[in-house]
């Protein structure tokens, strides 16, 4: 199961990949990582989920800063 945390993390990449019109395949090519990787992620039936190393592909990826994808305050 998910942590709130990581649902939030997981949401905001959703979110603004949504917002920059790119697919799951798109970002997993992207990232460097299996195709079906972001949507393991993105579904709540599997345990995948983000860790650091991508976190900072996706701070590059969407230029921006690595705090965005975390809340402002503690969950």
């Amino acid at each position: 199961m998910k942590s709130e945390i990581e649902l939030f993390v997981i949401n905001k990449v959703r979110m603004m990949r949504v917002s920059a019109g790119i697919s799951q395949q798109q970002l997993a090519i992207k990232m460097e990582l299996s195709v079906g990787f972001i949507g393991h992620v993105e579904s709540p039936k599997h345990r995948a989920k983000y860790n650091l190393n991508h976190i900072n592909s996706l701070v590059k990826i969407f230029n921006c800063n690595f705090q965005d994808f975390f809340p402002k305050s503690p969950l």
